[in-house]
């Protein structure tokens, strides 16, 4: 979708310093900038994990819409989960490779919440891709940790850079693997811009 789609006095913000999600957002649009505004963090645990991630990213878009109430924001959260079990960024090494080593040989979800907000409507939504790593030697895994920055990323990977060679099946969104479902959010875009086109 090119941003000749969209009425130039609407710009396009994304709430997220995330360059993985910057870089996927170019795939839509080329004309965005970027805001964040600090929110705490934490997620409903009376919620499924789908809606309490839905809801953080809805916060997050929102802290940004406040001030930017005549634009287009997208707010994104993305974790790694396995059996239940929230993995988010790992503090330090020891803990990356505790992660590590439950992903190893075993199937994980990767969980993306997104939401758009505009003057004309609000739109959330998740993405669930499954992934399944190969069985991992220890070399494997602190080899990535010392070559690779793993700690501000969930689940303790990229699956763009070195942890490429750990995946033995995807299922789902690839590029909600990296943060960001893109073919999803592009058409839930389309839809606001036609709102905003025929309400303004």
């Amino acid at each position: 979708m090119s941003s000749r789609t969209r009425a130039k006095r609407y710009m396009l913000i994304l709430a997220s310093k995330s360059p993985r999600r910057q870089e996927l957002l170019k795939l839509i649009d080329k004309e965005f900038i970027i805001k964040t505004e600090e929110i705490i963090e934490d997620l409903d645990e009376t919620k499924k994990i789908p809606l309490a991630i839905e809801e953080l990213s809805y916060k997050k878009a929102l802290a940004v819409f406040k001030n930017h109430s005549d634009d287009v924001v997208i707010g994104a959260d993305t974790v790694v989960v396995k059996e239940n079990e929230i993995l988010g960024k790992p503090k330090d090494k020891k803990e990356a490779i505790t992660m590590l080593e439950k992903l190893s040989g075993n199937l994980h979800f990767v969980i993306t919440g997104v939401t758009i907000l505009s003057k004309t409507a609000s739109i959330s939504f998740h993405e669930i891709t499954e992934v399944t790593f190969y069985p991992l030697t220890h070399q494997e895994i602190n080899d990535y940790i010392d070559n690779y920055n793993p700690y501000d990323k969930a689940g303790a990977y990229a699956i763009q850079d070195g942890a490429a060679l750990f995946v033995e099946k995807i299922k789902g969104d690839y590029y909600n693997i990296m943060g960001l479902p893109v073919a999803r959010l592009n058409r839930e875009l389309i839809k606001i811009y036609k709102l905003l086109k025929t309400k303004y």
